[in-house]
C-alpha cells in the first residue's frame, strides 16, 4: 500500500493507470478460470451471479465508507487552516493594541510567522521546504513567546494576559493543524478496497468467462470509473499529494489585514 501511495505522490495519473492495469489483470484472469469451467446450462451460473453481487455490493459499501473517511480528513484540514489563521489575526490584533515596544515587535513577527505557516501548508510532501517551515514554526514561536513573557513580567493587567492566550491559542492550533495533515486513514482500509476491487473485478470476468461472452467498452467503463473512485479516495486522504490541497486563502485574508498597521483615531 506505501508503494501504491508513492505511486500516487509522483503522479495520481500513473497510479490509475497502474490500478486500471491490475484490475484488467484480475478481470483477465477471471475470464480465462471461467472459460475454462463453463457450463452449457444457464442454471448452472445462478450461484456465480449471486455471488458476484453480494461481492459488488460490498466494494460499493467499501468505497462510500472510503470517501467518507477521507472527506472527513480533507474538511479536517481545511476546519484546522481557518482556525490557525483566525488565532494569528486575532494575537496581531492584541499585540499591536497592548501599547508596549515588544507587542510591536510580537506584531511583526506574526506577519512573518503567518508566511511560514502558509509554506507549511502548501508544502509539497517531503520536501525541504516543509522542513524548513517546520524548523522555522518552531525558532519563530519560541521567538514570540520570549517577547510575551518579558511582557508579562512587567505588566500583570488583563491586556498582557489576553495577549498570552493568544499568542497560546495560535501556537495550540499549529500542533492542531499538524495533527491534521498526520491523521490519515485506518490502513487496513485502503487495502480491504484494494483487495475488494480486485476479486470485484476478477469475480466480473468469471461470471463473462462462464458466459464465453467479452465486453470491452463495459469493461473499460468500469475499470475507469473504479480506478477515478480509487484516485479521489488516495487525493483526499493524502494532504501533500495530487490536486485536492487545502486552501491557504484564509491565512492570506489574514494577511491582508496586516496592511497599515491599526492606527489610532482621534479621539471625540
Amino acid at each position: 500500500m506505501r508503494l501504491l501511495v508513492d505511486v500516487a505522490a509522483y503522479n495520481l495519473l500513473i497510479f490509475a493507470v497502474v490500478m486500471i492495469g491490475l484490475q484488467f489483470v484480475a478481470l483477465w484472469a477471471g475470464e480465462s478460470l471461467g472459460r475454462r469451467q463453463a457450463v452449457p446450462e444457464k442454471d448452472g451460473h445462478d450461484g456465480v451471479d449471486v455471488v458476484v453481487g453480494a461481492l459488488l455490493g460490498l466494494l460499493a459499501f467499501a468505497l462510500g465508507l472510503s470517501i467518507s473517511i477521507a472527506a472527513s480528513r480533507y474538511e479536517d484540514r481545511r476546519h484546522a487552516a481557518l482556525d490557525e489563521a483566525n488565532a494569528i489575526g486575532t494575537a496581531w490584533l492584541r499585540a499591536e493594541a497592548i501599547g508596549h515596544p515588544r507587542g510591536e515587535a510580537i506584531a511583526r513577527e506574526l506577519e512573518r510567522y503567518l508566511d511560514v505557516r502558509v509554506a507549511w501548508v502548501t508544502a509539497p510532501r517531503n520536501s525541504a521546504v516543509l522542513d524548513r517551515a517546520t524548523s522555522e514554526t518552531n525558532r519563530m514561536q519560541t521567538l514570540i513567546w520570549g517577547h510575551a513573557a518579558a511582557i508579562v513580567r512587567e505588566r500583570t493587567d488583563p491586556v498582557a494576559a489576553a495577549l498570552q492566550a493568544s499568542l497560546n491559542d495560535t501556537f495550540d492550533m499549529s500542533t492542531t493543524q499538524r495533527w491534521a495533515f498526520a491523521g490519515q486513514m485506518p490502513v487496513e482500509l485502503p487495502w480491504l478496497l484494494v483487495c475488494l476491487t480486485l476479486v470485484s473485478v476478477g469475480g466480473i470476468g468469471y461470471q463473462w468467462g462462464l458466459r464465453k461472452r467479452w465486453h470491452p467498452i463495459t469493461a473499460i467503463l468500469l475499470l475507469s470509473a473504479w480506478s477515478a473512485c480509487l484516485m479521489l479516495i488516495v487525493d483526499l486522504a493524502n494532504p501533500r499529494i495530487g490536486w485536492v490541497r487545502v486552501d491557504p486563502s484564509p491565512y492570506l485574508w489574514t494577511a491582508q489585514g496586516f496592511h497599515g498597521g491599526v492606527p489610532i483615531p482621534p479621539a471625540p
